[in-house]
């Protein structure tokens, strides 16, 4: 399952997606995210196939770092260390989201087979060693030791299976359209599933809608900090920093007030604040950081504030919700490009199950109205990463049939079939398993402990 989850804002609604709590001490730039305009970063990736025995799908996550409008500029550290176990509510939400997405995924495929008569045999959420199952008509529903995401079994070359070989309701001896409607169904089903997620979110909660103002707020500030020490307080408002006067609104007002500390260690600096309807000027000495730049322990974002936007008639509601669900395909589209076009540096931002839950678990905690277009992304994501033409995608099982199309019918050889898709769902297996891993350590708990 690949999940590339964007992070900024669309044209037509801005939803906080990410209130964090993790203070910008190093000048990391984190500040706080929001959805809806263009999103011009990706995170979340998920690899879906369906061969002639299986389709299947693992999870895994991209996590890109370039943000639009002033939001948050590392998402790694927000969704490593932003995760609180002791928020266990908004843990099992973000669990709950995923899991979802898995099997509507999964269910796509499922139902596009059993509704055409085709056999089925094996319907799974997770990989490896069975937890939990049951047996209905034929087909073993199971859950899974592996959160990687989850698969449907067919029985074409299952050698224990007694169906003959030859049978017209295997998948591999329907015609070509018939498969091509089973491996594109998962996509499809996601796809549905995130406009309906929007449709849902339009009807019962309304479209968020940011207001910007001047200046950079303060959402945060460090106990023992130099903020603190200086006198700056948690709801602040920069309206200048030394000569630099923030009267305008933009999304690189965060970006230039830490340029100016950043080069300013051990020496004052001073900031021109809004405070309660009045005006202060406060002088504040960074303290210098390992690297010589300084730094004054505070967690800054834009100066925004948000309302609800809700539909006053059916005709709004699809309006509404019609161009939601396309301004985010779109975000959804161009940060897979910016993934692609920048895959040498994305390619050690991947993170897998663990990333995924920490974000999801973060947005619940801040928000939970966002874990709506937190799972509209997810879906679109996937539908859009699994259409690529790659082994282990639902794309590349497309790609083998066309190829089998222009050959006049003519499959390729089964061995090079299954070499092909064995060894891309391999390798993603192998890299889920290592991702699981590496992200459980990065938790910040977890690092308390070793």
């Amino acid at each position: 399952m690949i999940i590339n989850l964007p992070s900024s804002s669309s044209s037509h609604s801005l939803l906080r997606f990410i209130n964090s709590k993790t203070p910008i001490t190093d000048f990391s730039l984190k500040p706080k995210t929001h959805f809806s305009k263009p999103l011009s970063s990706s995170p979340c990736s998920r690899f879906s196939t369906t061969s002639n025995n299986s389709s299947s799908s693992s999870l895994l996550l991209f996590k890109n770092t370039r943000f639009r409008q002033g939001t948050r500029k590392k998402f790694t550290t927000l969704a490593i260390n932003g995760f609180d176990f002791e928020n266990a509510q908004s843990v099992v939400e973000a669990v709950a989201v995923l899991t979802a997405i898995i099997i509507v995924h999964e269910s796509g495929h499922f139902l596009a087979a059993y509704l055409q008569g085709i056999h089925v045999s094996k319907f799974a959420v997770g990989f490896g060693p069975i937890l939990a199952k049951f047996n209905s008509n034929n087909v073993e529903y199971s859950i899974r030791a592996f959160p990687l995401g989850g698969f449907v079994g067919f029985p074409d070359n299952d050698p224990d299976s007694d169906i003959p070989v030859d049978d017209v309701n295997l998948l591999k001896n329907r015609p070509i359209f018939d498969r091509v409607l089973v491996i594109s169904s998962g996509v499809i089903a996601n796809i549905v599933f995130a406009y309906l997620i929007v449709l849902v979110q339009v009807l019962y909660v309304g479209l968020p809608v940011q207001e910007s103002f001047p200046g950079v707020l303060v959402p945060e500030v460090r106990p023992f900090s130099a903020a603190l020490r200086d006198g700056l307080l948690t709801g602040d408002v920069i309206l200048g920093v030394n000569d630099f006067e923030i009267s305008k609104t933009g999304p690189n007002l965060v970006t230039e007030v830490v340029d100016v500390i950043r080069k300013s260690p051990n020496k004052k600096v001073l900031f021109k604040i809004g405070r309660g309807g009045e005006n202060l000027q406060i002088n504040v000495t960074p303290d210098e950081s390992t690297d010589g730049t300084g730094r004054i322990g505070v967690q800054l974002s834009p100066n925004v504030k948000f309302s609800k936007a809700r539909p006053k008639n059916v005709f709004e509601v699809f309006t509404y919700s019609g161009r939601e669900f396309w301004g985010l395909t779109y975000n959804v589209v161009d940060s897979l490009r910016q993934t692609f076009m920048n895959f040498s540096q994305s390619a050690s931002k991947v993170s897998g199950p663990v990333a995924i839950i920490a974000v999801g678990a973060e947005v619940a905690r801040s928000n939970s109205d966002g874990l709506y277009q937190f799972a509209a992304i997810l879906n679109l994501n996937l539908a859009v990463i699994n259409i690529l033409p790659l082994p282990a995608l639902d794309g590349g099982s497309l790609a083998l049939i066309l190829v089998e199309a222009a050959r006049g019918g003519r499959k390729l050889p089964l061995e090079l079939e299954q070499t092909i898709m064995s060894s891309g769902i391999t390798l993603v297996l192998i890299l889920g398993v290592y991702l699981l891993v590496r992200d459980t350590l990065n938790l910040e708990f977890i690092k308390d402990l070793l």
